[in-house]
Protein backbone atom coordinates (compact mmCIF):
# COMPACT_ATOMS: atom_id res chain seq x y z
CA UNK A 1 0.00 0.00 0.00
CA UNK A 2 2.92 2.12 0.84
CA UNK A 3 4.32 2.00 -2.80
CA UNK A 4 0.87 2.62 -4.56
CA UNK A 5 0.60 5.56 -2.42
CA UNK A 6 3.76 6.82 -3.52
CA UNK A 7 3.67 6.21 -7.07
CA UNK A 8 0.16 7.92 -7.08
CA UNK A 9 0.98 10.69 -5.49
CA UNK A 10 4.26 11.05 -7.52
CA UNK A 11 2.20 10.88 -10.35
CA UNK A 12 -0.53 13.18 -10.06
CA UNK A 13 2.27 15.70 -9.23
CA UNK A 14 3.77 15.46 -12.55
CA UNK A 15 0.76 14.89 -14.24
CA UNK A 16 1.97 11.76 -16.38
CA UNK A 17 -1.84 10.45 -15.97
CA UNK A 18 -3.00 13.45 -17.34
CA UNK A 19 -5.19 13.87 -20.72
CA UNK A 20 -1.92 15.53 -22.65
CA UNK A 21 -0.16 12.28 -21.48
CA UNK A 22 -2.00 9.33 -21.66
CA UNK A 23 -5.47 10.19 -23.72
CA UNK A 24 -8.79 10.17 -22.72
CA UNK A 25 -9.16 7.47 -21.60
CA UNK A 26 -12.31 7.91 -19.58
CA UNK A 27 -14.14 8.24 -23.84
CA UNK A 28 -12.07 6.02 -25.09
CA UNK A 29 -12.88 3.17 -23.10
CA UNK A 30 -16.41 4.10 -23.59
CA UNK A 31 -15.73 3.87 -27.58
CA UNK A 32 -14.03 0.65 -26.51
CA UNK A 33 -17.11 -0.79 -25.06
CA UNK A 34 -14.38 -3.80 -24.15
CA UNK A 35 -15.67 -6.96 -22.39
CA UNK A 36 -12.53 -8.06 -20.94
CA UNK A 37 -9.33 -6.31 -19.94
CA UNK A 38 -7.28 -7.83 -22.70
CA UNK A 39 -9.60 -6.30 -25.20
CA UNK A 40 -9.85 -2.89 -23.62
CA UNK A 41 -5.86 -3.09 -23.69
CA UNK A 42 -5.36 -4.24 -27.54
CA UNK A 43 -7.81 -1.12 -28.54
CA UNK A 44 -5.68 1.56 -26.06
CA UNK A 45 -2.47 0.58 -27.46
CA UNK A 46 -3.72 0.75 -31.26
CA UNK A 47 -5.72 3.60 -31.13
CA UNK A 48 -4.87 5.68 -28.17
CA UNK A 49 -1.15 5.57 -26.79
CA UNK A 50 1.55 2.70 -28.15
CA UNK A 51 3.02 0.39 -25.47
CA UNK A 52 6.40 2.06 -25.77
CA UNK A 53 4.83 5.39 -24.95
CA UNK A 54 3.27 4.23 -21.57
CA UNK A 55 6.70 2.92 -20.90
CA UNK A 56 8.12 5.53 -21.19
CA UNK A 57 6.05 7.59 -18.87
CA UNK A 58 6.95 4.58 -16.28
CA UNK A 59 10.69 5.14 -16.62
CA UNK A 60 9.99 9.07 -15.95
CA UNK A 61 7.68 8.40 -13.43
CA UNK A 62 10.86 6.27 -11.81
CA UNK A 63 13.10 9.09 -12.67
CA UNK A 64 10.72 11.85 -10.70
CA UNK A 65 10.86 9.45 -7.49
CA UNK A 66 14.53 8.40 -6.98
CA UNK A 67 15.84 11.84 -8.52
CA UNK A 68 13.64 14.98 -7.68
CA UNK A 69 11.39 13.59 -4.62
CA UNK A 70 14.76 11.64 -3.33
CA UNK A 71 16.91 14.63 -3.40
CA UNK A 72 13.50 16.59 -1.59
CA UNK A 73 13.13 14.07 0.77
CA UNK A 74 16.91 14.22 1.61
CA UNK A 75 16.69 18.07 2.11
CA UNK A 76 13.69 18.20 4.62
CA UNK A 77 14.92 17.91 8.34
CA UNK A 78 13.76 17.09 11.60
CA UNK A 79 12.95 20.78 12.23
CA UNK A 80 10.95 20.90 9.13
CA UNK A 81 8.44 18.32 9.81
CA UNK A 82 8.29 20.25 13.97
CA UNK A 83 7.61 22.84 12.27
CA UNK A 84 5.08 21.92 9.77
CA UNK A 85 2.74 19.70 12.34
CA UNK A 86 2.80 22.90 14.73
CA UNK A 87 2.09 25.33 11.91
CA UNK A 88 -1.15 22.49 10.49
CA UNK A 89 -2.11 22.08 13.89
CA UNK A 90 -1.83 25.50 15.65
CA UNK A 91 -1.70 28.16 13.33
CA UNK A 92 -3.61 27.03 9.95
CA UNK A 93 -6.88 26.12 12.47
CA UNK A 94 -6.67 29.41 14.69
CA UNK A 95 -6.50 31.17 11.32
CA UNK A 96 -9.61 29.30 9.61
CA UNK A 97 -11.08 29.46 12.77
CA UNK A 98 -10.64 33.26 13.46
CA UNK A 99 -11.84 33.68 9.52
CA UNK A 100 -14.99 31.97 9.95
CA UNK A 101 -15.54 33.68 13.21
CA UNK A 102 -15.14 37.52 11.48
CA UNK A 103 -17.26 36.45 8.87
CA UNK A 104 -19.86 35.24 11.08
CA UNK A 105 -19.69 38.32 13.67
CA UNK A 106 -19.31 40.90 10.28
CA UNK A 107 -23.02 39.67 9.54
CA UNK A 108 -24.43 39.71 12.56
CA UNK A 109 -23.07 43.51 12.72
CA UNK A 110 -25.09 44.51 9.79
CA UNK A 111 -27.94 42.58 9.92
CA UNK A 112 -28.34 44.37 14.13
CA UNK A 113 -26.76 47.57 12.70
CA UNK A 114 -24.75 47.74 15.80
CA UNK A 115 -20.95 47.76 16.38
CA UNK A 116 -19.46 44.16 17.50
CA UNK A 117 -16.78 43.89 19.27
CA UNK A 118 -13.91 41.25 19.95
CA UNK A 119 -13.84 40.33 23.56
CA UNK A 120 -10.53 40.42 25.61
CA UNK A 121 -8.75 37.24 26.84
CA UNK A 122 -10.07 37.87 30.30
CA UNK A 123 -13.19 37.23 28.84
CA UNK A 124 -13.34 34.66 27.01
CA UNK A 125 -11.43 32.95 29.42
CA UNK A 126 -13.63 33.60 32.56
CA UNK A 127 -16.84 34.14 30.89
CA UNK A 128 -16.49 32.21 27.48
CA UNK A 129 -17.39 35.38 25.57
CA UNK A 130 -15.97 36.02 22.19
CA UNK A 131 -17.78 39.11 21.25
CA UNK A 132 -19.67 41.59 22.94
CA UNK A 133 -21.70 44.17 22.18
CA UNK A 134 -22.11 47.41 24.84
CA UNK A 135 -25.91 48.97 25.16
CA UNK A 136 -26.29 51.78 27.87
CA UNK A 137 -22.92 50.77 29.58
CA UNK A 138 -24.14 47.45 29.96
CA UNK A 139 -22.90 44.34 27.28
CA UNK A 140 -23.90 41.58 25.69
CA UNK A 141 -21.69 38.05 25.24
CA UNK A 142 -21.83 36.47 21.87
CA UNK A 143 -19.84 33.11 21.43
CA UNK A 144 -19.50 31.55 17.99
CA UNK A 145 -19.33 28.13 17.81
CA UNK A 146 -18.56 26.54 14.22
CA UNK A 147 -20.25 23.65 13.56
CA UNK A 148 -19.73 20.85 10.95
CA UNK A 149 -23.37 20.45 9.98
CA UNK A 150 -26.95 21.01 12.15
CA UNK A 151 -26.98 17.83 13.19
CA UNK A 152 -23.91 18.90 15.38
CA UNK A 153 -25.94 21.56 17.46
CA UNK A 154 -27.30 19.21 19.92
CA UNK A 155 -23.71 18.25 20.88
CA UNK A 156 -22.83 21.97 21.25
CA UNK A 157 -26.08 22.64 23.63
CA UNK A 158 -25.11 20.28 25.80
CA UNK A 159 -21.75 22.12 25.96
CA UNK A 160 -23.61 25.60 26.30
CA UNK A 161 -25.13 23.93 29.55
CA UNK A 162 -21.53 23.35 30.99
CA UNK A 163 -20.59 27.15 30.27
CA UNK A 164 -24.37 28.15 31.53
CA UNK A 165 -22.28 29.06 35.27
CA UNK A 166 -20.34 31.39 33.20
CA UNK A 167 -22.71 33.33 31.09
CA UNK A 168 -25.09 33.41 34.27
CA UNK A 169 -21.78 35.53 36.26
CA UNK A 170 -21.25 37.28 32.84
CA UNK A 171 -24.78 38.46 32.82
CA UNK A 172 -25.04 39.55 37.07
CA UNK A 173 -21.55 41.47 36.36
CA UNK A 174 -22.82 42.94 32.85
CA UNK A 175 -26.15 43.43 32.65
CA UNK A 176 -26.69 42.01 29.42
CA UNK A 177 -27.71 37.85 27.76
CA UNK A 178 -24.86 35.90 26.78
CA UNK A 179 -26.26 34.25 23.09
CA UNK A 180 -24.89 31.38 21.06
CA UNK A 181 -24.36 31.64 17.36
CA UNK A 182 -23.88 28.62 15.15
CA UNK A 183 -21.77 29.21 11.91
CA UNK A 184 -22.23 26.45 9.61
CA UNK A 185 -19.74 25.99 6.38
CA UNK A 186 -21.78 25.78 2.45
CA UNK A 187 -20.42 25.80 -0.47
CA UNK A 188 -17.41 27.78 0.69
CA UNK A 189 -19.44 30.69 2.03
CA UNK A 190 -20.53 30.87 5.98
CA UNK A 191 -23.69 31.28 7.29
CA UNK A 192 -25.74 31.55 10.27
CA UNK A 193 -27.32 28.24 11.25
CA UNK A 194 -29.49 29.71 14.01
CA UNK A 195 -31.01 32.91 12.47
CA UNK A 196 -33.68 32.96 15.25
CA UNK A 197 -31.02 34.52 17.81
CA UNK A 198 -30.88 37.30 15.22
CA UNK A 199 -34.06 38.13 16.92
CA UNK A 200 -33.27 37.64 20.66
CA UNK A 201 -30.81 39.37 20.06
CA UNK A 202 -32.52 42.57 19.16
CA UNK A 203 -35.24 42.12 21.93
CA UNK A 204 -32.37 42.27 24.25
CA UNK A 205 -30.48 45.22 22.55
CA UNK A 206 -33.90 46.58 23.06
CA UNK A 207 -34.33 45.65 26.56
CA UNK A 208 -30.72 47.27 27.69
CA UNK A 209 -31.64 50.61 25.76
CA UNK A 210 -34.76 50.87 27.84
CA UNK A 211 -33.06 50.50 31.09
Amino acid sequence: MAKEWILNSAMNRFQLNFKRNVGAVSEEIRKCAPKNVEEWESYYFKNVKPREHIEELGKKLYVKITEVISAEVENITEDDCISYMYNMVVDRTFDGYMTEIKTIYGQLQEILNVKIEPASDEWDRLYNVDFFIEINGKFIGLQIKPVNNASHIPEIYKERNLQKNTHEKFTKKYGGKVFYIFSVKEKNKKRIANPEIVKDIRNEIERLERI
